[in-house]
């Protein structure tokens, strides 16, 4: 039954730059599956489609954690990166991480042009050792990142769960997305040994991701899918 509020025990992982809380739902077991929504502030769509997926189901796999909100400042405050301007998902301490500004687009349809800081150093910012944290302790077999509006299942190792997401959306399959991304997530658990899948949300508007991806992410939720071995 669809709800207007979250009934799931909602905890609070650690506490952005600003100091709003970065909500999730732990697993109860081994953590099979961790998915992450919202590090890029800009991209409310997948922190919405999260919670419109928890909202329709009475209880989630117990091997998959749940980020619904990894950037709550920069959501906030509509900006691709936190409080402190840095893009998140170019701050984690990976080989290629860069201290120069990289770039972003201001809309999908242009070249990426609008410069965007990357941190002091590598994992400078408080959400990104939060992130980092819980990957460590929880050791999830896998990482499922939402990211919007490419279109796509970025997934290099073309992977059982990527194939099957790209089945199910009916999204293209890629094995990079086309342009560098220094000191990314993906980089990051690539570099330490961690199965990542980013799923990127077309560039559609919230109801038409709530019809066209929830579904999808309600089966994942309920370890109906190749990222859970429920």
């Amino acid at each position: 039954m669809k709800q207007t509020r979250l009934a799931h025990q909602i905890k609070v992982l650690g506490k952005s730059a600003m100091g709003a809380p970065v909500p999730w739902i732990p697993p109860t077991a081994n953590c099979e599956l961790l998915i992450i929504a919202g590090i890029h502030g800009e991209e409310p769509e997948t922190t919405v489609s999260v919670s419109r997926a928890l909202r329709c189901i009475p209880s989630i796999c117990e091997t998959v954690g749940v980020i619904l909100c990894a950037n709550p400042d920069g959501l906030a405050l509509g900006t691709r990166g936190n409080a402190n301007g840095v893009d998140l998902n170019r701050n984690f301490p990976t080989k290629n991480w860069q201290s120069e500004p990289t770039t972003c687009r201001w809309h999908y349809d242009e070249n990426e042009t609008v410069p965007i800081l990357t941190g002091s150093h590598p994992g400078s910012e408080q959400e990104t050792k939060i992130i980092i944290e819980v990957i460590k302790r929880l050791k999830p077999f896998v990482i499922l990142s939402l990211h919007g509006p490419l279109g796509c299942v970025d997934d290099p190792a073309h992977s059982k769960e990527g194939r099957w997401l790209a089945q199910q959306t009916g999204l293209p399959l890629v094995k990079e997305i086309g342009y560098s991304t220094p000191g990314s997530l993906g980089t990051w658990a690539d570099e330490n040994g961690i199965d990542i899948v980013t799923w990127e949300f077309p560039c559609h508007s919230i109801e038409q991701l709530s019809r066209s991806q929830v579904p999808v992410l309600i089966q994942i939720l309920q370890g109906m899918s190749p990222f859970t071995c429920s």
